[in-house]
Order: C-alpha cells, then sequence, then structure tokens
C-alpha cells in the first residue's frame, strides 16, 4: 500500500461517520498537519457515500489546526443525483472540528461535453532532467517535503537564500513512493509544495479556505505545476495551482485564500 493511502485511510463506524488517524508524515510549518493531507480525509470518507467515483469541485474551511492523532469524519449526503452528487463532511480532532469540507462528485471516465484548451501546460524539461527545488534544504518539522517528490529546471530562489521577490514557480511534482496521481489525490497534491509567497519573504502561513476543481483523470505520476500569487494584503494573499498531467491535459486548478503568520 502507498503512503498516502495508508495514512488516509479511514473506517467506517456507522451513520455515515468514519474513524481515523492523522499521522506525523504529512506535516507542514510548524509540525502541524498539512491541509491537503486533512481535506483527503473528508474526500475519502465522501468517496465511500456518495455514488460517484471522482471527486469535481470541493470547498475547504480550515477552522483550526490539526492534531496529529486519533479523530472522526462525520458526512452528510446533500444531494445524490444523476450525474453529480455533493456531500458534506468535518473533521474532528478530540472534541474541536477542524475542518469543513464541502464537495460535489462527478464521473470523469467519459467525458462527453464539448472541450476547448486555451491554456497550455508548463514547458519543462523532463524530470530526471530537473533538479531538486528545495536544493537539498528540509525545515525542521516539516515532513510532507518527504512525501512528495519535486523537480525543476532550477532550486526556488528562497531556498537557495535569495528570494526572487517574484511569487511564481513551474516544477514537476509527484509522490516519493511513485504512487499514481487520481482524482482523489490531487487535492493533497495542490497543496504539497511550499507556497511561492515565500519569494516575497513570508515565513510561515496558514490556510483559510481551499477549492480545488477536479478536471480529468491523472494519466502520468509525474503532474506539471504552476503556482503564482498575485495579491499579498493585509497578510492575506491567494495562492493559486494549476496541475498538468504528462499529455498536456490539465488535470486540477485550485485557488487558496492563506494568512501569513508576521500579518
Amino acid at each position: 500500500m502507498h503512503e498516502w493511502d495508508a495514512d488516509t485511510r479511514v473506517d467506517a463506524t456507522g451513520d455515515g461517520r468514519f474513524a481515523a488517524h492523522l499521522g506525523d508524515r504529512w506535516t507542514s510549518a510548524g509540525g502541524r498537519p498539512n491541509g491537503g493531507y486533512l481535506v483527503a480525509f473528508c474526500l475519502r470518507a465522501l468517496g465511500e457515500v456518495l455514488p460517484h467515483p471522482d471527486p469535481l469541485a470541493v470547498g475547504a474551511h480550515y477552522l483550526r489546526p490539526g492534531v496529529t492523532g486519533p479523530a472522526r469524519v462525520d458526512t452528510e449526503v446533500v444531494r445524490a443525483g444523476r450525474r453529480l452528487s455533493t456531500g458534506q463532511a468535518s473533521l474532528t480532532c478530540g472534541d474541536r472540528e477542524v475542518l469543513r469540507v464541502v464537495a460535489s462528485y462527478a464521473d470523469l471516465g467519459d467525458p462527453a461535453g464539448r472541450t476547448v484548451a486555451l491554456g497550455r501546460a508548463p514547458e519543462l524539461p523532463p524530470p530526471d532532467e530537473c533538479v531538486d527545488p528545495y536544493g537539498g534544504l528540509r525545515l525542521p518539522g516539516v515532513t510532507v517535503a518527504d512525501r512528495v517528490r519535486l523537480r525543476a529546471p532550477e532550486p526556488f530562489g528562497w531556498a537557495a537564500g535569495r528570494p526572487t521577490g517574484t511569487p511564481r514557480a513551474e516544477f514537476w511534482i509527484g509522490f516519493a513512493d511513485g504512487r499514481p496521481a487520481d482524482t482523489a489525490s490531487l487535492a493533497t497534491l495542490v497543496d504539497c509544495a511550499a507556497p511561492a509567497v515565500l519569494e516575497l519573504g513570508v515565513a510561515d502561513s496558514a490556510t483559510v479556505e481551499l477549492t480545488v476543481h477536479v478536471r480529468a483523470r491523472p494519466g502520468s505520476a509525474w503532474l506539471a505545476a504552476r503556482v503564482a500569487t498575485r495579491h499579498l494584503a493585509g497578510g492575506y494573499y491567494e495562492e493559486d495551482v494549476e496541475l498538468w498531467d504528462a499529455t498536456g491535459r490539465l488535470v486540477a486548478q485550485s485557488r487558496q485564500l492563506a494568512v501569513s503568520a508576521d500579518r
């Protein structure tokens, strides 16, 4: 079993409720469980109660930081239709809710609607011709950096001690153990890389809200990522992420609103 599957396991206990365990292998700055990792528990539970196989639109609101250890996911089926189904899930650590997710699911296995592609995937050298953009840097307590692998044409400026002042990046991303990406795990991958706002000298931040649109089932383990922040205002900033598979197909888009720790 791959790490993501083992570490996001949920077990049904009845009445739409699931038991879970938040591990310490997916932590971000401060040793807190990564936001995309937390979303995975809600999506895996919703995948058990909704009739459609693929997350399509995911809205996650972070109420407080997650805590490693036992957790619970409570789900509610809001509507189950022919083309879409919608559910709600809450993740609770101890007696405190830490995350609320509303998600619509669909079947992306046989797309039949009109398709017009006006955007293009990042133009990157093959992953084996790229370098670790962190330059081997690992921050204390940030274990999620060992669960995913990144490759880029050159190291990130902030990782080399020279922030560029331009919060944009393009790179390859995939699970470190070679697990193929799928629609259930895309909401984790969009949040697993260090934020581009580090190029502005922002040291730490926390996600307020994350929206993920899953556009297709990935056809490769390596995904090309495009990440950008355009507005940092009052300590709050947005981060936009696109993920493209190796065939040049857009598989996920996300936007998150985050707040810097030095606000």
